[in-house]
Protein backbone atom coordinates (compact mmCIF):
# COMPACT_ATOMS: atom_id res chain seq x y z
CA UNK A 1 0.00 0.00 0.00
CA UNK A 2 1.41 3.29 -1.25
CA UNK A 3 0.29 6.80 -0.66
CA UNK A 4 -0.60 9.55 -3.57
CA UNK A 5 3.04 11.27 -2.70
CA UNK A 6 4.77 7.79 -3.13
CA UNK A 7 3.15 6.44 -6.22
CA UNK A 8 3.87 10.35 -8.07
CA UNK A 9 7.16 10.21 -6.79
CA UNK A 10 7.65 6.79 -8.43
CA UNK A 11 5.72 7.48 -11.85
CA UNK A 12 7.17 10.70 -12.20
CA UNK A 13 4.56 12.98 -12.05
CA UNK A 14 2.93 15.31 -9.62
CA UNK A 15 0.41 13.98 -7.49
CA UNK A 16 -2.36 16.44 -8.70
CA UNK A 17 -2.06 14.44 -12.06
CA UNK A 18 -3.24 11.50 -9.96
CA UNK A 19 -6.05 13.50 -8.26
CA UNK A 20 -7.31 14.73 -11.49
CA UNK A 21 -7.03 11.09 -13.18
CA UNK A 22 -9.21 9.87 -10.51
CA UNK A 23 -11.54 12.66 -11.15
CA UNK A 24 -12.21 12.00 -14.84
CA UNK A 25 -12.66 8.39 -14.07
CA UNK A 26 -9.52 7.24 -15.43
CA UNK A 27 -8.12 5.57 -12.34
CA UNK A 28 -9.75 4.34 -9.25
CA UNK A 29 -8.37 4.12 -5.65
CA UNK A 30 -9.67 2.59 -2.38
CA UNK A 31 -9.97 5.11 0.54
CA UNK A 32 -8.24 4.10 4.10
CA UNK A 33 -10.56 4.68 7.16
CA UNK A 34 -9.47 8.29 7.45
CA UNK A 35 -10.31 9.28 3.53
CA UNK A 36 -6.47 8.85 2.62
CA UNK A 37 -6.41 7.83 -0.99
CA UNK A 38 -4.32 4.17 -0.64
CA UNK A 39 -2.61 2.55 -3.68
CA UNK A 40 -2.63 -1.06 -3.85
CA UNK A 41 -0.86 -3.06 -6.29
CA UNK A 42 -4.01 -3.15 -8.76
CA UNK A 43 -4.16 0.52 -8.37
CA UNK A 44 -0.69 1.17 -9.02
CA UNK A 45 -0.77 -0.81 -12.28
CA UNK A 46 -3.50 1.09 -13.63
CA UNK A 47 -1.59 4.25 -12.93
CA UNK A 48 1.26 3.16 -14.59
CA UNK A 49 -1.25 1.80 -17.64
CA UNK A 50 -3.18 5.59 -17.64
CA UNK A 51 0.53 7.30 -18.06
CA UNK A 52 1.59 4.93 -20.59
CA UNK A 53 -1.60 5.41 -22.45
CA UNK A 54 -1.27 9.31 -22.15
CA UNK A 55 2.53 9.04 -23.23
CA UNK A 56 1.41 7.72 -25.94
CA UNK A 57 -0.68 10.27 -27.69
CA UNK A 58 -4.61 9.33 -25.79
CA UNK A 59 -6.63 12.08 -24.17
CA UNK A 60 -8.01 11.15 -21.02
CA UNK A 61 -11.38 11.06 -22.89
CA UNK A 62 -9.54 8.15 -25.09
CA UNK A 63 -8.11 6.01 -21.80
CA UNK A 64 -10.98 5.70 -19.94
CA UNK A 65 -12.76 4.41 -23.03
CA UNK A 66 -9.66 2.53 -23.88
CA UNK A 67 -10.05 0.98 -20.44
CA UNK A 68 -12.93 -0.13 -20.69
CA UNK A 69 -14.31 -3.35 -19.06
CA UNK A 70 -15.41 -4.18 -23.04
CA UNK A 71 -12.67 -5.47 -24.48
CA UNK A 72 -14.85 -4.20 -28.02
CA UNK A 73 -14.69 -0.72 -26.95
CA UNK A 74 -11.15 -0.53 -26.06
CA UNK A 75 -10.21 -1.65 -28.92
CA UNK A 76 -12.55 0.47 -31.12
CA UNK A 77 -10.60 3.09 -29.29
CA UNK A 78 -7.10 2.15 -29.73
CA UNK A 79 -8.06 1.06 -33.45
CA UNK A 80 -9.08 4.78 -33.88
CA UNK A 81 -5.56 6.37 -32.14
CA UNK A 82 -3.22 4.20 -34.52
CA UNK A 83 -5.23 5.42 -37.18
CA UNK A 84 -5.04 9.03 -36.47
CA UNK A 85 -1.00 8.60 -35.81
CA UNK A 86 -0.92 6.71 -39.26
CA UNK A 87 -2.42 9.47 -40.73
CA UNK A 88 -0.16 12.22 -39.13
CA UNK A 89 2.52 9.76 -39.83
CA UNK A 90 2.15 10.09 -43.21
CA UNK A 91 1.35 13.82 -43.34
CA UNK A 92 4.89 14.52 -41.25
CA UNK A 93 6.49 12.49 -44.04
CA UNK A 94 4.97 14.50 -46.90
CA UNK A 95 6.15 17.84 -45.16
CA UNK A 96 9.67 16.08 -45.17
CA UNK A 97 9.86 15.40 -48.14
CA UNK A 98 8.53 19.01 -49.61
CA UNK A 99 11.46 20.09 -46.90
CA UNK A 100 14.32 18.43 -48.33
CA UNK A 101 13.02 19.41 -51.99
CA UNK A 102 13.32 22.99 -50.71
CA UNK A 103 16.18 22.72 -49.08
CA UNK A 104 17.81 21.38 -52.60
CA UNK A 105 15.99 23.31 -54.78
CA UNK A 106 18.01 24.89 -57.47
CA UNK A 107 15.18 27.58 -57.75
CA UNK A 108 15.56 30.96 -56.18
CA UNK A 109 12.20 31.31 -54.79
CA UNK A 110 10.36 28.58 -54.15
CA UNK A 111 7.14 29.84 -56.11
CA UNK A 112 9.45 29.82 -59.55
CA UNK A 113 9.64 25.81 -58.67
CA UNK A 114 7.49 23.68 -60.63
CA UNK A 115 7.74 20.64 -58.09
CA UNK A 116 7.06 23.09 -55.33
CA UNK A 117 4.26 24.00 -56.77
CA UNK A 118 3.36 20.34 -57.33
CA UNK A 119 3.96 20.22 -53.08
CA UNK A 120 1.82 23.01 -52.39
CA UNK A 121 -1.31 21.68 -54.48
CA UNK A 122 -1.24 18.65 -52.07
CA UNK A 123 -3.56 18.41 -49.58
Amino acid sequence: MKAIGEVAAELGIEAHVLRHWEHVGALSVRRDGHGYRVYDDRALEQARTVLKLRRVGLSLPEVTAAMSPTKAAAQAVVKAKISALEEEVAHRRRAITFLQHAVECRHRYLDECPDCATFVREA
